[in-house]
């Protein structure tokens, strides 16, 4: 089994597209046309994007937007402080400033305009 995507759900596609967009430095893909749907293709991972329409349309309405508060979405960077300065007119609710932690990584938290838990991390030296 290979994991394909992590798929957020949102009320507002073009803002967390533009967001992810912004934080993985790549542009967004939209594979079945403009409208309900975002790829944001990195190295080894996908995040998708959809709207809560495609949801109610194709998945049984199975998700809610901006409701999640137990999964973490994790990046690993070369450096973390450099992130940091980088995003600081992105992201407005900043939950962890850069900080060592005990296994040796150095990383931040952050929510994203939907409120989902970001963890931008570099492993130790």
């Amino acid at each position: 089994m290979k994991l394909a995507s992590v798929r957020l759900v949102t009320d507002d596609l073009p803002t967390l597209t533009a967001f992810y967009s912004t934080l993985t430095n790549t542009e967004p893909v939209t594979p079945f046309g403009p409208g309900d749907y975002a790829e944001l293709r990195t190295e080894g991972s996908i995040i998708a994007l959809a709207s809560s329409a495609a949801v109610k349309r194709f998945n049984n309405n199975a998700a809610e937007a901006a409701a999640n508060r137990s999964v973490i979405i994790e990046f690993e960077v070369d450096d973390v402080d450099a992130e940091r300065a980088r995003l600081d007119d992105h992201v407005t609710a900043w939950v962890q400033e850069p900080a060592d932690q005990p296994w040796g990584n150095r990383s931040m938290l952050f929510r994203d305009p939907d409120g989902n838990l970001v963890n931008v991390y570099s492993t130790g030296p």
